[in-house]
């Protein structure tokens, strides 16, 4: 799922959730309290649940912010489950009179778990409920939970077909978005391979080695390892706007000349702001020439001021741009290059990064001797799944 849309489905979640929480409680106990057949239940136990669930609001938001908005859905239900449960508990525990209990807000939490095409998810409600109405049929002594428990797993059926449905629609949508953006790269990197024929080969290095580096941070989902790849395939669109004498000119170029050159990052991000699978990862295009202090451009962003793909970026940029000929060098060897980079810590390069760069350096040396440097590139499978 898109971390946008996402976002967008635990927020709306949660609202459903609270409103359908409150507003129940509110027209059960204090519209129509007549229908309440044992006012003694009606007793400061249920206010935990208010208590519990008003502190997950500030929690909730964190996870927002830190883009963990994936993590909400889990807290809220395995909160609210705890905590009713043993409100039940406390209460019935206390009175004489049998269990009867349950809540509009598990019949909507059932229903809605076709919304987030998660499986662990769905299985964790599921079983986490007929759990725990066994646990309270125990400890109350209650045989009501057997209905409880039996609608359960009636909903559960239903909500687990609407999933799969869903998924598989997903799927095939996701399928042909990635193939219409998986040509649309091929035709920009295919546009600027006409300019500069070195394009091409820098391009797809540059992406692997990069996604090598960001898979051993452990920091990004799929979804997101996926977005950096499309984003550093194309890191140096903005080139195509550079004219051909300054970008193939065989000696070094002059103060103007270079001004000229570090106008393409800004440009390249204009150009595929508003591109769907690549704009979250923008701040490749735009940043993946800033240093870690404050000395690169276009923005002379300083340490972690430069987004984290950024800073991967530079790493793998830098790499192949040493290790690959150009129109006015021959390429170096891979050992001097990553001495180079070494040299660059705290410099040009994140210092904390450096050490994941190091751990995986012997696979980017791998990559290197092994690249089909004549050879028609294709795009990584584990980025198309």
């Amino acid at each position: 799922m898109i971390p946008h849309e996402e976002k967008q489905t635990v927020k709306w979640f949660l609202i459903i959730s609270y409103i359908i929480l409150i507003g129940y409680d509110f027209f059960y106990y204090y519209l129509f309290p007549v229908y309440i057949e044992n006012e003694d239940l009606n007793s400061p136990f249920l206010f935990l649940t208010y208590i519990v669930l008003t502190a997950l609001i500030p929690i909730a938001f964190y996870l927002n912010k830190v883009n963990k908005q994936y993590l909400v859905k889990y807290v809220f239900f395995i909160s609210y489950i705890i905590i009713t449960f043993i409100v039940d508990v406390l209460t019935y525990s206390t009175s004489e009179n049998l269990y009867t209990s349950g809540n509009v807000v598990e019949v909507f939490l059932i229903l809605s778990l076709p919304l987030f095409l998660n499986k662990r998810y769905f299985w964790l409600v599921s079983i986490g409920y007929i759990v725990k109405y066994a646990l309270i049929g125990v400890i109350l002594q209650s045989k009501y939970v057997i209905i409880a428990m039996i609608l359960i797993v009636i909903l559960s059926i239903m909500a687990f077909f609407l999933l799969v449905r869903f998924q598989g629609y997903v799927r095939a949508i996701s399928t042909a978005y990635d193939n219409q953006l998986e040509g649309i790269v091929k035709g920009v990197i295919a546009t600027l391979e006409l300019k500069d024929p070195y394009t091409r080969g820098h391009s797809e290095r540059v992406a692997s080695y990069a996604l090598m580096l960001a898979q051993a941070t452990g920091k990004f989902s799929k979804e997101e390892q996926k977005s950096f790849y499309y984003a550093c395939l194309l890191h140096d669109i903005g080139k195509v706007n550079i004219p051909d004498q300054i970008l193939m000119k065989p000696g070094k170029l002059t103060k103007e000349e270079f001004d000229i050159i570090k106008t393409h990052p800004a440009i390249g991000a204009e150009a595929v702001k508003n591109v769907e699978g690549i704009k979250d990862s923008i701040c490749v295009i735009q940043s993946h020439h800033e240093r870690w202090d404050g000395k690169g451009y276009p923005d002379q962003l300083k340490g972690e001021e430069i987004p984290l793909q950024a800073r991967i970026s530079t790493f793998a940029d830098a790499f192949d741009a040493m290790t690959s000929s150009r129109s006015y060098r021959d390429a170096m060897p891979v050992e001097e290059a990553y001495n180079r980079i070494i040299d660059g810590k705290g410099t040009q390069f994140d210092p904390v990064l450096m050490e994941e760069f190091i751990k995986i350096y012997p696979s980017w040396v791998e990559f290197h001797k092994k690249y089909p440097w004549s050879k028609k590139w294709e795009f990584k499978k584990e980025v198309k799944a």
